[in-house]
């Protein structure tokens, strides 16, 4: 039961993590949707943990940088 599992969060996230990649050279949400399977991937794998958390980082570094444009801007 558990390698059923296993199988199946890793087809199902790997899916996931391609689609956001394709979605990077076509218009779309990958933003979105490849944490969404680096997720799915990390409750299995640690190196998917990593990865997601090192996105979670980069994004928030990114965010507080707009945010600081955005209000320079604005002043």
């Amino acid at each position: 039961m558990r390698l059923i599992k296993k199988t199946l969060v890793t087809l199902i996230g790997l899916a996931i993590v391609l689609i956001g990649v394709v979605f990077i050279i076509l218009p779309g949400p990958a933003i979105l949707i490849i944490p969404l399977g680096l997720a799915l991937l990390a409750t299995e794998y640690p190196i998917a943990k990593r990865w997601l958390r090192i996105f979670q980082q980069r994004m928030r570094a990114t965010a507080e940088w707009l945010d600081q444009k955005w209000r320079a801007f604005r002043r």
